[in-house]
């Protein structure tokens, strides 16, 4: 057996089952199996595989001809320049959140230059419903190479303590876990007497229930409960930004994942904390609304 004849199999099983990527998932995870990139597999299509490896691609392939997400098969995705452990304990990180997490970073910055900190005073910031530990890792990670990790606090929650776990895992992989405080929460209401942060950032649920069953067969092995965001889909976020004004300092800020046509629903959520608080939606690469901004202390 080649890797060019095994690819062509396994792209049309995958195919034939009703992957969106059949080609990609081969390439990936024939890679995955060879231990090699995606370059090194594709220079070499008459290079041939021991049984043991054919054998151990034969297997992967079917797990994703049922459905499996490829991340979850290998056991990683990349995020923000960052390998990530993923496993049916929470959300596979996607492409669209690193929009959290560069706004998130343009945040510190500014507010790191803007003004002096007291002696001994850290930026506040806090990842709520952290999953995987995607958004808090790749922020502790970046603020490490930028130099200015003493300058901030980091606080990851959770209501999933399997997820958190895995935050942790994450967290313990990319060398930070002393820079995140891990902790089990319900957005942010917590057992423990919290401090109000300077920066809140939040990746929730917020596909609405009755399209949960329609997403592709691959959502179905996450859990629901990172998916799930009610009926409307922001329900979810609707609680957490009922949760803002104990959560947030009298200057702090919010940035949270939406859906690309909820924007009008969560600034109307928004709206109803009152004066003092504004909101702006911000599009992701693609040209989608996907963050709201929610300032506190605004005129």
């Amino acid at each position: 057996m080649t890797v060019g004849g095994v690819l062509r199999d396994a792209a049309q099983r995958l195919t034939e089952s009703g992957s969106e990527t059949p080609r990609l998932d081969a390439e990936v995870l024939l890679g995955h199996v060879l231990r090699v990139d995606r370059a090194t597999l594709l220079a070499g299509p008459e290079a041939a595989l021991g049984a043991g490896q054919a054998r151990d691609f034969a297997e992967l392939v079917e797990r994703r001809a049922h459905g499996e997400p490829v991340s979850y098969i290998r056991g990683l995705k990349e995020f923000y320049g960052l390998a990530f452990i993923v496993d049916r304990r929470a959300l596979i990180p996607r492409p669209e959140t690193e929009s959290v997490v560069e706004l998130a970073l343009s945040r510190i910055a500014t507010r790191l230059t803007a003004a002096p900190r007291d002696s001994g005073s850290r930026l506040a910031i806090w990842d709520v419903g952290t999953g995987s530990g995607a958004i808090a890792v790749a922020i502790a990670v970046e603020s490490r190479r930028r130099g200015h990790a003493s300058d901030i606090a980091l606080r990851a929650s959770d209501s999933s303590r399997e997820a958190l776990a895995l935050a942790v895992e994450n967290a313990v992989v990319h060398g930070v876990a002393d820079a995140i405080e891990f902790l089990p929460a319900d957005l942010t209401d917590s057992s423990d007497s919290l401090d109000s942060v300077d920066l809140l950032l939040a990746n929730l649920p917020y596909i609405p229930s009755g399209m949960v069953p329609t997403l592709p067969i691959a959502a179905s092995f996450e859990p629901k409960s990172a998916l799930d965001g009610g009926p409307d889909g922001v329900r979810v976020i609707a609680r957490l930004i009922a949760q803002l004004p104990d959560a947030l300092r009298s200057d702090g800020e919010a940035l949270l994942e939406i859906g690309s046509d909820q924007s009008e629903a969560v600034l109307a959520l928004v709206s109803e904390l009152g004066s003092g608080w504004s909101s702006e939606v911000v599009n992701d690469l693609s040209g989608s609304p996907r963050v709201v901004d929610i300032r506190r202390g605004a005129a």
